[in-house]
């Protein structure tokens, strides 16, 4: 099995290279920096990514020659952020996976996409795949991920993952932790909301079933095993890594108009890192986010582990 693999320099990315080629695939790795980050972390030593040797490719510019004949694709890069310059955002998802899409026109082709095109301001409870798009989202990212989708749709597979974590995480776990004061771990809603969340683990598994599955067209959640309580998951990213606090809910009546400003505030600002509060995290940890991923188990042989923060120590 030959696949390139774009984002190889990320954390989805760099964990699917990886796991490729431990299965004895061969592995084209693409990313848009100059070389893929050292360190036992990310397995990115030398040039290579899991023994892959990796090439850099910025999707916005121009495509590198000698593009290798593969049979799949898995489509890892983009923008994953909820704060940020639109058009940026809509560049990196849109156009970039365009790009590839052109890059590569007889592979299959994989693009891992997001639960973020669904519907932003009610619940996602048990959502199928037909749930989204929906007509309006919070911010450019939802929106950019679900244009990409539609120029995927009948030409490959798209999976919606969900809050992913694990090894090299550096999005849900750094928040998390970053949200921490003193013994206290503000969070919004009652705790008692369900959601579906996604390890890398369980996300390279899907990516490659789907690469080198029965199947070559279609939209599937992916995520662990079983939906968790949100008081759940933040306890146990707590006490796996040594940290002494303990989660404290807040009504989201009140925090969401307060991400309002904090957000108006930024932008006027010209703030380029993201704030630690925004609409788009608000109304992702205050109501039920749960995925039916019923299709994928069936269409596509994928067995999800149970969500655990085992080990989470170490990441």
């Amino acid at each position: 099995m030959r696949i390139a693999v774009t984002g190889a320099s990320g954390f989805v990315g760099g964990a699917v290279c990886r796991a490729a080629v431990e299965a004895g695939w061969t592995v084209h790795p693409f990313g848009r920096r100059a070389s893929p980050t050292d360190g036992p972390a990310g397995g990115h030593v030398g040039g290579h990514v899991g023994g892959a040797p990796y090439r850099s490719w910025d999707l916005l510019g121009a495509r590198p020659r000698g593009l290798p004949r593969v049979d799949a694709v898995v489509h890892c890069a983009g923008s994953v952020t909820d704060w940020g310059p639109p058009h940026h955002i809509w560049a990196a998802n849109v156009h970039g996976t365009r790009a590839v899409l052109a890059a590569f026109p007889g592979a299959r082709f994989v693009h891992v996409s997001t639960a973020s095109v669904y519907d932003p301001f009610r619940p996602t409870v048990m959502a199928r795949e037909d749930a989204a798009p929906v007509r309006r989202y919070v911010n450019a990212y939802g929106a950019s991920k679900a244009r990409a989708e539609q120029l995927v749709i009948g030409r490959g597979i798209v999976l919606r993952p969900h809050a992913v974590y694990g090894k090299g995480d550096t999005t849900l776990l750094p928040r998390v932790l970053g949200a921490v004061r003193g013994r206290w771990l503000p969070a919004v809603g009652s705790g008692r909301q369900r959601i579906s969340l996604t390890s890398v683990d369980n996300l390279v598994s899907a990516c490659l079933l789907a690469a080198s599955g029965p199947v070559d067209r279609g939209v599937y959640n992916v995520t662990d095993a079983d939906p968790i309580t949100l008081d759940e998951a933040l306890r146990a990213i707590l006490r796996e890594r040594g940290v002494r606090a303990r989660p404290y809910y807040l009504p989201a009546r009140v925090v969401e108009p307060l991400a309002g400003v904090v957000e108006a505030v930024c932008e006027r600002l010209g703030t380029t890192r993201p704030p630690r509060l925004t609409r788009y995290a608000v109304g992702h940890l205050a109501v039920e986010r749960t995925l039916d991923i019923s299709a994928a188990r069936r269409d596509l042989g994928f067995k999800p582990e149970p969500t655990s923060f085992l080990g989470a120590a170490d990441w």
